[in-house]
């Protein structure tokens, strides 16, 4: 019989036999109770399977999904892949444990920063052609919307809400990359590196999360500011029912 949530599954066993060791985890007749929600994560397979297909056209051949409680961090839905079992894809790596890039979907943290030093959703930005670089040595940093047009005096929250990406660096800008990793590393992005490792394209999506945590970091948002970290083991038991 296939593996049911195999991408779930091999995860609670690595963490298992780091836990307990590969005899225990093989022959101790361990009982482990789980976070993972079986019905919404066959919506789920369903979904990254259908979405997975589409996406191909825009050069994606892989798709991954997580979901988590955002009051207590519990993983209900996890698929790494669209199939764990086809290698041409390398489908049984865990894409939601591997570090790639947000794009803009890393910006709702970045003007959480500006709204924490003092900025507000009405904050005028000019969203206007501009070179960020101030060394003469480096390369011009200019960078441009995704439509290509530029909108001129906007608010924080317009400017968001558009994915604006000039208005975007320019609130990245204000708020301190070193304040924004900061703040990020407190929502639960522990695969950021130091400030020094990124420039403004942070903004844009330039540093490499895990789509685990970063699902985990917007439950932030949907809880005034409680990060819950994410959990996948709620208990477990030895042969005799004694927990562990």
């Amino acid at each position: 019989r296939a593996m049911l949530a195999p991408h779930f599954v091999m995860t609670i066993r690595e963490s298992l036999t780091e836990k307990f060791g590969e005899k225990m985890v093989e022959e101790g007749g361990l009982k482990v109770i789980t976070t993972l929600d079986y019905e919404k994560q066959q919506v789920a397979e369903k979904a990254v399977q259908e979405w997975g297909k589409k996406n191909v056209s825009m050069n994606a051949q892989n798709a991954a999904l997580a979901s988590l409680d955002t009051k207590t961090g519990e993983v209900l839905v996890m698929v790494g892949s669209k199939d764990y079992f086809d290698e041409s894809i390398d489908g049984n790596v865990n894409v939601t444990l591997r570090r790639r890039q947000p794009g803009s979907s890393f910006k709702p943290i970045v003007y959480a920063q500006g709204f924490i030093k003092g900025y507000t959703p009405r904050t005028i930005i000019y969203d206007l052609e501009t070179n960020f670089n101030t060394d003469p040595a480096q390369k011009d940093y200019t960078p441009h919307n995704y439509t290509g047009k530029e909108y001129g005096p906007v608010t924080m929250k317009q400017a968001l809400a558009g994915s604006l990406n000039i208005a975007a660096v320019k609130t990245l800008y204000l708020a301190g990359v070193r304040n924004v990793i900061e703040l990020a590393k407190n929502m639960g992005y522990d695969s950021l590196g130091g400030p020094d490792d990124y420039g403004l394209a942070l903004v844009l999506g330039g540093a490499e999360v895990t789509l685990l945590e970063h699902t985990a970091a917007f439950g932030a948002f949907a809880q005034d500011g409680v990060v819950a970290r994410p959990v996948m083991i709620k208990r477990i038991e030895d042969k005799d029912g004694v927990i562990l």
